[in-house]
């Protein structure tokens, strides 16, 4: 067994590294070449925190403004993103260094703040609020060192480096508030091979950022709005008095470095923050003992079953046969349609149609083709291609509900276009109004809302219609037995047949599978990481799938072994046990790795998590349902019934 797992996770491993997707871009997102003196925008995203969950766009805070304010046109995924991208007055130009200039074009002038801006400065620096900016399309970033070992000849050969999103505002010393005014900027370049008589290009490789606080008196201002910067001991950070008006001078350098990273990895920077290696092996034996499992469940399944339809099958003795109890006593009962119908098929078109989408985002996504250098990528295409995979979730809806002897296809139709999309857009909508009172820039706009309803019932409805109507003119499944006209009386079931205990237990072995990628995703999520482990992604959607599938046909054939034939909606709850898991997690997340404190973001985690965790259970469930329906009907065609 020990050299299977090897090998197993030789495999992995060579296939993970093929699945590296941070390290070639695709084609549209085009280099920008400069020449020495080019002038090289930097532009501001947002501010965000961890601890509050609302981004806010950076004007909101009295920085320097330029002369005119111009927004960039943003795609769907960015609006939604909160992300606000603008213009500053930062002047920077290729590799022209610059030692320390004001900001705003008062030298002798101090930025006077109000008393109303001090405080909401004061607050924001409380709530750890970082501020984003971006040069060339590429995001800033914190250099932190720290010492990787502890013991000590260790500690004198080598630092760790690891860099941190945007910088903070600002930071608190006891109860004091102190802003970062001052920003060192460190950009890289990288010298482009050209022809001898020819004027050398320059790429952006790297943007970092040393944030710092210096206190007006120490930074001397001339007439030419340059300055100089005390001496490193001797300055004093710049307070800020939330009960009272501050001066303070916003100031500026540039600093431009060679690099030899080339611009097709220039993201490998902001990809490698966390140490991934340790993951790797978790993520690897997961696999490996997810198929363990997966094939010790098949034998054991094909083994009995064999035996099973062996004995049901004798001609000899079928009277003894007929006597025991099994799966073929409810023959006659196994395909009776279940209560409600069109709610269940309505709720497995919608599975469909999340697994077509998430399927193809993150297929697409590990051949780099929403990398996070094209902003709101992700996001853009989930939504649209849930739009259009209506058409799949309408089909698979139509036909089951016809083999369930629904005739009310039209009502079938509208419940599957609303009935999941309906709830989304309602929760969304609440937390959209609680965020709008809070005047973040993470409330989708009025317009984007409007657009989006258009496209619900522009395209995802009528594609839903179309497919329903082709589903349900279609041949129903054909199932091997007939139902008998009077139900069987059910026998009484064993505790640990009881709904919630099999929840319980189904759920373990898809969650298990996932919940290491689980805490990338949150992490990606709630702390504004980037998220790019789409190959480790692609895999571990393959287990799930996997898992959830044979989970659900042990247990649809526990329960018809018990003569329970009502299997259609608890295989369907039982599939989705994993998603009562994720919210458990969810929970452990939100009280160990996240400092949130206040009602609004926590109504807001909470609000996506419920999110989440149905699509999740819609998911899964859907998984499920599917392969024990495949399962059932094949068990039955392979029995004699007279």
């Amino acid at each position: 067994f020990s050299f299977l797992q090897e090998r197993l996770r030789y495999i992995l491993v060579s296939l993970l590294l093929l699945h590296g997707t941070d390290s070639f871009y695709v084609p549209g997102v085009a280099p920008i070449n400069f020449h020495r003196n080019d002038p090289v925008e930097i532009k501001a995203v947002k501010l965000t925190s961890s601890r509050t969950q609302l981004p806010y766009e950076y004007y909101s805070l009295p920085f320097c403004q330029p002369t005119k304010i111009t927004y960039k046109a943003e795609n769907l995924g960015e609006v939604l993103r909160g992300d606000r991208i603008v213009n500053t007055p930062f002047q920077v130009s290729m590799n022209v260094e610059k030692k320390c200039e004001v900001l705003c074009n008062f030298p002798n002038k101090p930025v006077i703040l109000t008393v109303e801006q001090s405080k909401l400065i004061a607050e924001r620096i409380r709530e750890d609020y970082y501020v984003h900016l971006i040069a060339d399309n590429l995001p800033v970033a914190t250099r932190l060192e720290f010492y990787s070992n502890r013991e000590e000849e260790e500690k004198k050969k080598e630092k760790d480096v690891q860099f941190e999103h945007g910088y903070r505002l600002g930071f608190m010393d006891g109860n004091k508030f102190y802003l970062h005014n001052h920003l060192s900027f460190i950009l890289y370049y990288h010298r482009e091979d050209v022809e001898e008589n020819q004027e050398p290009t320059y790429r952006v490789v790297r943007f970092e950022v040393i944030p710092q606080s210096i206190k007006l008196e120490d930074l001397k201002a001339d007439e030419k709005s340059m300055c100089t910067l005390p001496e490193a001991t001797g300055s004093a950070p710049q307070e800020i008095d939330p009960s009272k008006e501050n001066q303070l001078l916003f100031t500026y350098s540039v600093h431009w470095e060679e690099s030899d990273i080339k611009w097709a990895s220039r993201w490998d920077t902001y990809l490698t923050m966390s140490d991934v290696q340790i993951h790797w092996f978790s993520i690897i034996n997961s696999v490996v003992v997810v198929f363990f499992l997966s094939g010790i469940l098949s034998m054991i399944i094909i083994r009995t079953l064999r035996k099973d339809i062996a004995n049901y099958n004798k001609e000899d003795d079928i009277e003894d046969t007929m006597e025991e109890s099994g799966w073929k006593l409810v023959h006659g009962d196994v395909f009776r349609p279940p209560q409600y119908p069109m709610i269940l098929s309505s709720l497995l078109g919608s599975g469909i149609q999340l697994f077509c989408m998430i399927l193809i985002v993150i297929f697409v996504a590990m051949l780099g083709m929403l990398s996070p250098s094209s902003r709101g990528a992700l996001m853009t295409t989930a939504c649209f291609l849930f739009m259009f995979m209506g058409v799949f979730g309408g089909f698979f809806a139509g036909r089951l509900y016809r083999t369930l002897k629904g005739h009310r296809w039209k009502k079938g139709a509208f419940c599957t276009a609303t009935l999941y999309p309906g709830v989304v857009f309602g929760i969304c909508f609440v937390l959209n109004c609680f965020i709008w009172g809070k005047h973040s820039s993470g409330a989708v706009p009025f317009p984007t809302m409007v657009a989006l309803l258009c496209m619900w019932f522009g395209i995802s409805l009528p594609l839903v219609y179309l497919g329903y109507y082709f589903g349900f003119r279609k041949q129903p499944y054909d199932n091997p037995v007939r139902t008998n006209q009077i139900p069987r009386q059910i026998p009484e079931q064993r505790w640990y047949m009881n709904k919630f205990v099999g929840i319980l237990m189904a759920g373990i072995l898809p969650f298990g599978a996932m919940f290491i990628e689980l805490f990338f995703i949150f992490s990606a999520i709630w702390e504004n990481q980037f998220y790019y482990l789409f190959g480790f992604l692609f895999l571990v959607f393959i287990i799930l799938v996997v898992s959830c599938s044979q989970i659900s046909i042990v247990m649809v054939y526990f329960q018809l072994c018990a003569e329970d034939y009502r299997w259609w909606w608890r295989t369907f709850l039982v599939s989705g046990g994993s998603a009562f898991y994720v919210l458990i997690y969810a929970i452990f997340y939100f009280v160990n790795k996240l400092d949130i404190v206040e009602f609004i973001p926590s109504l807001l985690y909470f609000g996506y998590t419920a999110l989440m965790v149905l699509s999740f259970w819609l998911l899964t469930g859907t998984i499920g349902f599917y392969a024990a329906y495949m399962f059932v009907r094949k068990i039955y065609a392979a029995v004699k019934i007279d």
